[in-house]
C-alpha cells in the first residue's frame, strides 16, 4: 500500500517518507532519552527532561503531575475530541545501573540497559510531537503523554491517572514501545500479583523443634498453589517468581514471604485464578494455624485489567495498513499482552500498542535495538496517528 493511498494529506505523506531517512536523528534521540535513569516509579529526572522537550517543541498545555506523567497537546480542528498517543518513561532498571551504549555495526545494533524499553518509544513520541507541531492542525486534538509506572511494581499507575485525567475526551490511543515493530496488540492480558508473607513464633532448630515456622507454612502454602487450575482455553499462567524467609539454618523462621503472579487472557478466567488462590490463603488463615500462633497476610501488588478490541476492528486493520503503508516487509502479528494499552481497552477505549524497531534481551543489561527499521517504525507510527485522528472525526468508534 502506498503512503498516499493510506492517508491523503499531502503534507503527512511526505514528513512520513521523510522519517525513513531519519534514522540517525532518530538513533541519537534514542540514546539520549535512555542516558537519563528513569527507574520505575523515580522517573522524575527523565520526566523532567521530556517536559523541556515538550515545551521547546511548543505543545500546547505541557505540564506534570502527581504520577510524573508528562503531558503535551496538539491543537486539533475539534478540541471535544482527543487521540491519545502515549509512551511509558519508566525501565526496569535501577539508579546504579550502568548505562553505557555499545555498537555493533556489523549487526546493525545498539545496546544499551531500558534502550529498547522504552527509551525508544519516548525518542519516537518526541519525533512524532517534532512532526505534528509541522503539520497542518489535525483533524482532533492529539494528546501526548510520557506516562509513568509502566513496569513491575508501577502497576501501569501512570496510565491510570492519564486516562482518568483525559476519559472524558480521549475517544481511542495508541501506545508506543520502542521494541516489536510489526506486532499490533489489540488484546490486554489481564494479571494480579500478591505478596504473601507469614510469621509464625520461630525460635532454635533443636530446642523449640515444634513450633510454628513461617517458612515451613509458606512451603505448605506454596505447594497447594502449584496445584491450581489453569485454563488452558482461554489461556491462564501462575507462577511464583520469588520466595524469601528465615534467619540462618539454625533458626525455625519468624518471617517468610512470596509473590505470586496470576494471568488470564480473559477476565473471567483470571478470576477463576484468583478464586482459588483466596480459597487457599483462607485455609491458612483459619483457626487451625492462628491456634499455633501464625498469621497470613496477602496484599494485591499488581492488578492489571483485561479486555480487548477485535481483529477486524478499524484501528487494527489501520494498524496493518500503515505498516504496509510505511514499507514494512513482514507480515503483521496480532497478539495479546501485557502493556499500557490494558487501562483504556479496560475502559472501553479502542487501543492498540506498536513497536517501532526490532530488539531483544528485553529487562537484561544486553538489551539492543535494530538501528536499520527506526525509519519504518517512525513512518508507521506517523501514518497510524493522522489516521486515528481523521477516523475519530467520522464517530466510527464503536
Amino acid at each position: 500500500m502506498l503512503m498516499d493511498e493510506f492517508v491523503k494529506v499531502p503534507e503527512v505523506v511526505a514528513a512520513a517518507r521523510a522519517c525513513l531517512a531519519r534514522t540517525a536523528e532518530l538513533l541519537d534521540l534514542c540514546i539520549a532519552v535512555q542516558q537519563i535513569p528513569a527507574p520505575s516509579l523515580d522517573e522524575s529526572r527523565r520526566a523532567d527532561w521530556i517536559e523541556q522537550r515538550f515545551r521547546r517543541l511548543g505543545l500546547a498545555d505541557v505540564r506534570q503531575d502527581a504520577a510524573r506523567n508528562v503531558y503535551g497537546r496538539i491543537p486539533g480542528q475539534v478540541s471535544e475530541t482527543a487521540l491519545l498517543v502515549t509512551a511509558h518513561s519508566d525501565t526496569v532498571f535501577g539508579l546504579e545501573t550502568d548505562l553505557t551504549v555499545t555498537r555493533d555495526d556489523v549487526a546493525g545494533r545498539v545496546y544499551g540497559p531500558g534502550l529498547g524499553d522504552n527509551s525508544t518509544g519516548v525518542a519516537a513520541l518526541l519525533m512524532l510531537a517534532e512532526i505534528l507541531m509541522g503539520l497542518p492542525k489535525p483533524p482532533v486534538d492529539i494528546r501526548l503523554v510520557a506516562n509513568s509506572g509502566e513496569e513491575g511494581i508501577g502497576d501501569l499507575i501512570g496510565m491510570r491517572t492519564a486516562m482518568d485525567a483525559l476519559q472524558t475526551v480521549a475517544r481511542a490511543s495508541i501506545v508506543i514501545e520502542g521494541m516489536g515493530l510489526g506486532r499490533i496488540v489489540h488484546r490486554a492480558l489481564g494479571s494480579r500479583r500478591y505478596r504473601i508473607a507469614v510469621t509464625a513464633p520461630g525460635g532454635h532448630s533443636w530446642s523449640d523443634f515444634g513450633v510454628a515456622s513461617a517458612l515451613h507454612t509458606l512451603v505448605q502454602l506454596a505447594a497447594e498453589l502449584t496445584n491450581l487450575r489453569a485454563s488452558e482455553t482461554p489461556r491462564a499462567s501462575f507462577n511464583i517468581g520469588r520466595l524469601k524467609g528465615g534467619t540462618s539454618v539454625n533458626t525455625i523462621a519468624q518471617e517468610a514471604w512470596l509473590e505470586l503472579d496470576l494471568r488470564g487472557e480473559t477476565q473471567d478466567v483470571l478470576q477463576d485464578l484468583i478464586g482459588q488462590t483466596q480459597a487457599i490463603i483462607a485455609r491458612y488463615q483459619g483457626a487451625k494455624w492462628g491456634q499455633r500462633g501464625v498469621t497470613v497476610t496477602a496484599t494485591v501488588i499488581g492488578d492489571r485489567p483485561s479486555g480487548e478490541i477485535e481483529a477486524g476492528h478499524p484501528l487494527v486493520q489501520a494498524a496493518q495498513s500503515a505498516l504496509a503503508a510505511a514499507d514494512y516487509p513482514g507480515k503483521p502479528d496480532l497478539r495479546i499482552s501485557s502493556t499500557d494499552a490494558n487501562v483504556p481497552l479496560s475502559r472501553g477505549v479502542p487501543s492498540v500498542c506498536v513497536g517501532i524497531t526490532d530488539g531483544g534481551n528485553a529487562h537484561r543489561l544486553q538489551e539492543w535495538i535494530q538501528t536499520a527499521a527506526l525509519g519504518q517504525g517512525m513512518a508507521h507510527v506517523v501514518l497510524l496517528t493522522w489516521w486515528a485522528a481523521d477516523w475519530l472525526t467520522q464517530g466510527e468508534t464503536e
